[in-house]
């Protein structure tokens, strides 16, 4: 699936926003400050926000492919702190359980009003012609669309950023790009069907470059490499970060009848402090997936997980050949790339008959070449039917 870069106009932003008094004096783009003339031009392959309650957290984004990929203008992340969109003097994000129980719930309200903000979406449109909590004028997930005639609807509200939110900015500018906008400037918001009318807009999922929110929670489930590999065709990134006992339930149900993709997502059978770490894991395995994000391309192709019949990567060694006392394989040292190629095929199968059998039960065996198939009957399969099944 092909990939559509986003053109952002990005403005220097001098405002504040309620109680918290934030200024923003400067914005930067890429590698570069922004120029006297108050205007530059930048291009993201991907636009990710991610929300909490600790958006400091996300400082260590900054480091390794991934900072290079900001620094790059291949990636845009911005971390926004929760408690921007609170009223009350203690910038409260939690109640009570309603029913009883321990801990404390996260507040649908506050995560009401802020993810409405990043979708572009408003909470107060209740009216006859649009959805509860969606602007007239827009799609499901807040795109500006063009009136009756074709020509391009410019407003004052729906999906144009806040200029004032208080915004860890991991990446490069104080405000993400929001998907389907071309130029924001004093508000005002450019529909990306001015850029390319060709291109149609789908909230239901990510074939049409929309905008995904993801929620991290120990019973939904599990996240893989096939989701991860979905969801780097997606435009926009939304994360949502748990904490305590988890968020209302009601959230994610809301937006899904927006019509926005909503996606609740495990990292493993284990519960964590909160969802920082778990985007994090996520965010990583989905933006070293962009065309442009890893330096050798081939290092994704041969990787665990990867493929129709994904098995678990064969062992890596390096120099010495001889390490105290432990020898790397001899068809590794013999140039032979034939023989190197079966050895780590064969080593990758039987790697993954011992730790994760059921990805060897979910092979397909009639794309199994005759190597593959003696192999496995070496290790106990049966390889005669749809799919191997182990009989030793």
């Amino acid at each position: 699936m092909r990939h559509i870069y986003r053109l952002a106009l990005v403005l220097p932003l001098t405002t504040h926003r309620n109680s918290r008094q934030r200024w923003h004096d400067e914005s930067r783009v890429g590698t570069g400050r922004m120029q006297p003339s108050g205007l530059q031009v930048v291009l993201y392959l991907m636009n990710i926000d991610i929300v909490s309650v600790f958006p400091e957290y996300f400082d260590v984004l900054r480091l390794s492919l991934l900072g290079k990929a900001q620094e790059n203008g291949l990636v845009h992340v911005a971390a926004h702190n929760l408690r921007d969109w609170t009223h009350d003097v203690h910038h409260s994000v939690d109640d009570t359980p309603v029913g009883g129980g321990a801990g404390m719930v996260m507040k649908p309200e506050v995560w009401g009003e802020c993810l409405d903000e990043l979708l572009g979406l408003r909470g107060d449109a209740y009216d006859g012609d649009a959805n509860p909590g969606e602007a007239a004028g827009t799609d499901p997930i807040g795109r500006h669309e063009p009136d009756s005639a074709g020509s391009v609807a410019l407003t004052n509200g729906g999906s144009a950023p806040h200029p004032t939110d208080t915004v860890n900015d991991i990446g490069t500018s104080d405000r993400p790009v929001m998907p389907g906008e071309a130029a924001t400037l004093d508000g005002a918001v450019i529909s990306e069907d001015a850029i390319a009318p060709g291109n149609s807009a789908d909230a239901h999922g990510t074939d049409a470059h929309g905008t995904v929110l993801i929620f991290p929670n120990p019973s939904a489930p599990l996240f893989t490499q096939r989701d991860a590999t979905e969801l780097s065709h997606a435009d926009r990134l939304i994360f949502g970060c748990g904490r305590y006992e988890g968020y209302d339930a009601r959230i994610p149900d809301h937006y899904r009848a927006q019509g926005v993709d909503v996606r609740e997502y495990s990292i493993g059978d284990y519960v964590l402090n909160g969802g920082e770490v778990a985007v994090s894991v996520m965010l990583e395995a989905i933006t070293r997936l962009l065309p442009g994000f890893m330096g050798n391309p081939e290092s994704i192709v041969e990787e665990s997980y990867t493929g129709g019949n994904a098995l678990l990567e064969h062992r890596q060694y390096t120099k010495p050949a001889a390490w105290r006392s432990l020898e790397v394989p001899d068809v590794l040292l013999s140039g032979d790339h034939g023989k190197v190629d079966r050895f780590r095929r064969n080593e990758a199968l039987q790697r993954t008959s011992e730790i994760r059998p059921d990805l060897i039960e979910a092979l397909d065996c009639q794309q199994l070449d005759k190597f593959d198939r003696k192999t496995l009957m070496a290790l106990g399969w049966e390889v005669s039917g749809a799919h191997p099944r182990h009989v030793a």
